[in-house]
């Protein structure tokens, strides 16, 4: 049985509507981005500049629901696109590092 190309990504995208907010080494602020899909391994997101593919970024995602964990991650841009209808930039990452204490969220619950 053959699988559509999406379905054949080792971990499944999740369509994910969040603020996200991301830190560049060339710039001392941290800049307002909005999350559109997450994966095991990466992410897209949508920034208002264009980000250097290769570049090495820290971000944070605060979800709305304390049910669901923060994330901080070190990401590598991937892709860097012109949005088709809009003024921001598709920015494609991949996940580099991961915050340890997110690593292992059943640790909480076996305690």
């Amino acid at each position: 049985m053959s699988r559509d190309y999406d379905e054949k990504r080792d971990y499944i995208r999740v369509s994910v509507e969040s603020e996200l907010y991301y830190k560049t080494d060339y710039d001392d602020e941290e800049q307002l981005g909005q999350l559109q899909n997450l994966s095991g391994r990466g992410m897209m997101f949508i920034a208002s500049h264009p980000i250097s593919r290769e570049s090495i970024i820290d971000i944070r995602i605060e979800p709305v629901t304390k049910i669901t964990p923060s994330l901080n991650a070190q990401v590598r841009v991937v892709r860097v696109t012109k949005q088709r209808h809009g003024d921001g930039y598709e920015i494609g990452a991949v996940i580099q590092k991961a915050d340890d204490e997110l690593v292992d969220m059943d640790a909480d619950v076996q305690n």
